[in-house]
Order: C-alpha cells, then sequence, then structure tokens
C-alpha cells in the first residue's frame, strides 16, 4: 500500500519570479530541510488516521513551479523547467522501490500539488499494474477558471504565462489538450481536464478556498484601491455586496464540478466544505479531530476512506458561508 503526497508551493510565471525561487526550498533541493513530521492524511497513528496510518507514505518534494509539468531550458537565465521529468524520476524510483508491487496506491498533494494530482492522475495509473486499486485525491487543487472582481481574466494569463515559460503543454493531458483547439493551456484548469479523466479521483476543497478568494477572484492587481484588503484577510470584515459576489463565486466553483461530471460520477467523490481555508487534509485539526470541519455529520478524514475502501458514495456538500460552526481556526492559507 503506498500514497504518494505532492506538496504545494504556487507558481512561477517569468523569469524574475522563476529566478526569486531558484535558491529558496521552491527552487532548489538544497535549501530543503532535511526532516519534516508527517501529519493528516499521512500520520502513522492509528487513532487519527485508521484507514492509511499503515500505509506506506511518500510526501513528494515541489521544486519546478509548474505543478510537474515543465519542459524547457533558458539558458541565457540558467534556468532549467524539468518538472515532468522530475516528477517521472520520483515515480520511477518508488516503483523501483517496490511500488509496483502495491495493491493499493494513492497519489495526492495540497494546492499545486492538488493540481498535480489531477494532471498526472490518469499517468500515474497507467505506470502500475492492472490489478493495483488505484486512486488520485486533489486537495485545495481545484482551481477555478473565472474572471475577478474587475472583470479581467487574471487567473487565465497566469496560467498561460506559466504554460508557456515552462513548455507545459505537452505535459497536460491529452485528452484536455485535444479538446481545446488554440487554447490547450487551459488545461491547467481542473474544470476542463476532469472531466476525461479515467483513474478515481476526490475532491477536498472549500467552496470559498482562501487562496482563490486572494489570487483568482480578488488579485491585487485587480483591487488597485485594496477595496478587498480586509475582506481577504477575514470574511467578517466584508461588505454585503462583497460577500455577495464571494458567493456568486460559490456558485461559479460548484457548477464547474457538476460540469466536470463530479456531482454525479460513481468514481469521483467530494468534500466541500464552507471554510475560509486553503489545504486541509495535511493538518490534524482539520483531518481528524475533535476541532476538524463537520458536513453532514462526517469528517474529512471518514469521508476519504469510506470513497477509497469504497464503504460508500462520498458527495459532501456544506451549506453556504457562515453556516458551518465546525470550521476550525486556522491560518487561511495554512
Amino acid at each position: 500500500m503506498c500514497f504518494a503526497c505532492m506538496k504545494g508551493g504556487g507558481w512561477c510565471e517569468d523569469v524574475p519570479t522563476c529566478l526569486s525561487r531558484k535558491n529558496t526550498d521552491l527552487g532548489s533541493s538544497k535549501q530543503m530541510v532535511k526532516q519534516f513530521g508527517f501529519s493528516g492524511l499521512l500520520s502513522g497513528q492509528q487513532k487519527s488516521n485508521p484507514d492509511f496510518y499503515n500505509w506506506n507514505r511518500i510526501k513528494v518534494r515541489y521544486c519546478d513551479g509548474s505543478s510537474f509539468t515543465g519542459d524547457a531550458v533558458d539558458r541565457a537565465n540558467n534556468l532549467f523547467f524539468k518538472g515532468n521529468s522530475i516528477w517521472e524520476f520520483i515515480i520511477a524510483d518508488l516503483l523501483a522501490k517496490g511500488m509496483r508491487n502495491a495493491k493499493n496506491a494513492i497519489l495526492s498533494g495540497c494546492s499545486a500539488g492538488g493540481l498535480a494530482s489531477i494532471l498526472h492522475c490518469d499517468r500515474f495509473r497507467a505506470l502500475l499494474p492492472a490489478s493495483t486499486k488505484v486512486k488520485c485525491i486533489s486537495d485545495a487543487g481545484f482551481f477555478l477558471h473565472a474572471q475577478d472582481v474587475s472583470g479581467g481574466k487574471h487567473i487565465e494569463e497566469f496560467y498561460g504565462k506559466v504554460a508557456r515559460l515552462h513548455g507545459s503543454v505537452k505535459n497536460l493531458p491529452a485528452s484536455c489538450t485535444s479538446r481545446m483547439g488554440a487554447r490547450p493551456e487551459l488545461c491547467f484548469f481542473p474544470q476542463y481536464v476532469v472531466q476525461t479523466m479515467q483513474t478515481p479521483i476526490f475532491f477536498v476543497n472549500s467552496a470559498y478556498d482562501s487562496w482563490q478568494i486572494k489570487n483568482i477572484l480578488a488579485p491585487s492587481a485587480a483591487d488597485k484601491s485594496k477595496a478587498w484588503k480586509s475582506c481577504k484577510l477575514d470574511l467578517k470584515k466584508c461588505t454585503a455586496a462583497q460577500l455577495k459576489t464571494i458567493q456568486d463565486f460559490r456558485t461559479q466553483f460548484l457548477s464547474a464540478l457538476n460540469r466536470a461530471g463530479v456531482v454525479n460520477s460513481p468514481s469521483k467523490g467530494m468534500f466541500i466544505d464552507s471554510c475560509y481555508a486553503h489545504c486541509q487534509v495535511g493538518k490534524q485539526i482539520q483531518w481528524s479531530s475533535d476541532s476538524s470541519p463537520v458536513v453532514s455529520n462526517m469528517k474529512i478524514a471518514k469521508a476519504v476512506g469510506d470513497w477509497y475502501y469504497e464503504r460508500s458514495p462520498i458527495k459532501k456538500l456544506d451549506c453556504p458561508y457562515p453556516c458551518n460552526p465546525t470550521c476550525p481556526k486556522v491560518d487561511s492559507d495554512s
């Protein structure tokens, strides 16, 4: 049994931002800490992680800035965009170490890693024997293709820059890019990828994902007057008009999930809460504790376990903000 979890860390869309990451833990393994603890879905404690505590658990470091899709070289700036090769070598190493013999395997990730778990899910399935039960989990990885508060296309332009700089298009799922005509870079958005995925996948996401509210709906570039500054830090400080815009964003998010087939597909599962959060499965307080968010009388750990082991179909959808009193008080971007 093997559980590979890919870390998050955003993306770099141009030479300056990639250079700024180059000598950090988001751009070089030389800068990464040697050890860190496992918690949440990677916890080794039976009490707090009963369904997966005794699996072989792997944390996959993230240093390429493209959700493991890059394949380009900028020799003038000494930048090597090799995210796809990194992913292939990591998986090949895990297969050689015994993952090819696993009876059960999960590819998961948070944020940029959650997006990677979507983009690479079917490829991961194809690398393992047909007898292996393979599924994927995306935590805070369903980034919405939406306009910002100014009516602009900030996130579309951002992902387009990432795809072009890193040479990512050739490594995005062909089942998506073949349908997008002249816009294959739009396959960075899960809503266009998920509908043609073959491998079972589970989505843990907030309908009010804090990263998305701050960077897709109301990015600084679209909020020159900083009218959204206080609201983005604390939803309780939003005006009535801002809350309506945020509720409309939730509606768009749920509609995208539905159009992608998540709601009705028997092989896809979801736990969509109304907490102002980003990445929820890696911390014990959100995964499985007395303070974990509850949707329809179920916590995240139970929902994921029931879905993976097919104890019951899991389609958990929370009521609109601010209805859920069980949302833990944590750093919204943790």
